[in-house]
């Protein structure tokens, strides 16, 4: 039982920078953005937010630097294609590339560091709870701020007037335009509030999840945090759950070890890729499915007065 409350606290935390990066890319694609950048801008994250972690020692400055850093790789891909009207799935890839070399220079200085900041942190009275207790309660205050944060997402969309008008530019751009509504600044903000997430990601997976830099940490995580959108039919909790869903997969490849089952370690580090393979192959076989819960103009760029 020990065992299995200890599973759930690691898919907690597992899942974390999935639903984090799942969510940025979500307020993308909400008004019609489409982002491939998530994995360029989570490494850069990843390694400035460890740096400052590394000279601060405090970890919120360090979150606050990698959303920055995702921030600022954000703005530079929606200069790219929602002013200078590049495609946007090249880009996306341009910035990922770019990610990847960047954190590699930076991190550099930083390999083989440690961070002496604190990492664990428990719930007064609820931590000593039977089961419960080490299951849900011994988590960083981070886990906690995502379910936060996705049911305030899911809240903003359905129940907000500001919400309401980014749907409609995901919708239909050239009507809100008409309208009076600023598109193209509108998804600027709405890329920039994304591309900060995903840095709270990236920083989350080098400051907490686990506390060092190595090149190419994020390992694919960009990449089923898109995959995760089209899971969850863009709606925000259920991206939660199928963030800790995968978190699970990738818990359950350390557990199945634990016990013993013989099962080369390759394959059970492709369990969660395996896995949104599995799941975009389901997905797709029912596509009118996915028109109807998918923002209409997602992908196309929008001229004003073309």
């Amino acid at each position: 039982m020990n065992e299995f409350a200890l599973l759930i606290a690691a898919t907690l935390s597992a899942g974390t920078p999935l639903a984090l990066a799942g969510l940025g890319l979500l307020i993308n694609e909400k008004v019609g953005v489409v982002n491939l950048g998530a994995e360029g801008m989570m490494l850069m994250a990843a390694v400035v937010g460890f740096a400052v972690g590394f000279h601060t020692g405090n970890p919120w400055l360090a979150f606050a630097a990698g959303a920055v850093a995702g921030a600022l790789g954000a703005a530079l891909f929606g200069l790219l294609v929602i002013w200078l009207n590049t495609n946007q799935y090249a880009t996306g890839l341009a910035i990922s590339l770019f990610g990847g070399g960047f954190s590699a220079f930076v991190g550099v200085a930083y390999v083989g560091k440690k961070l002496d900041i604190q990492l664990t942190y428990a719930v007064p009275g609820l931590s000593e709870l039977p089961f419960v207790g080490p299951a849900l309660f011994q988590q960083h205050p981070m886990v906690y701020l995502t379910v936060l944060a996705a049911l305030a997402i899911a809240w903003f969309f359905d129940r907000t007037r500001t919400g309401l008008v980014l749907r409609s530019v995901g919708e239909n751009p050239e009507s809100a335009h008409g309208l009076g509504y600023r598109v193209r600044l509108m998804r600027m903000a709405c890329v920039m509030a994304g591309g900060a997430l995903c840095g709270v990601a990236g920083a989350y997976l080098s400051v907490v999840y686990a506390p060092l830099w190595v090149e190419g940490m994020v390992a694919g995580r960009g990449w089923i945090a898109l995959a995760l959108t089209v899971f969850a039919t863009w709606r925000p909790v259920r991206l939660l759950l199928g963030a800790y869903l995968f978190g699970g997969v990738t818990m359950l490849q350390l557990q199945l070890q634990g016990m013993g089952v013989d099962v080369p370690a390759p394959i059970m580090s492709m369990l969660p890729y395996l896995a949104t393979v599995a799941v975009l192959v389901l997905i797709s076989q029912n596509p009118g499915w996915i028109r109807r819960n998918m923002p209409a103009s997602m992908g196309k760029p929008f001229h004003p007065g073309a």
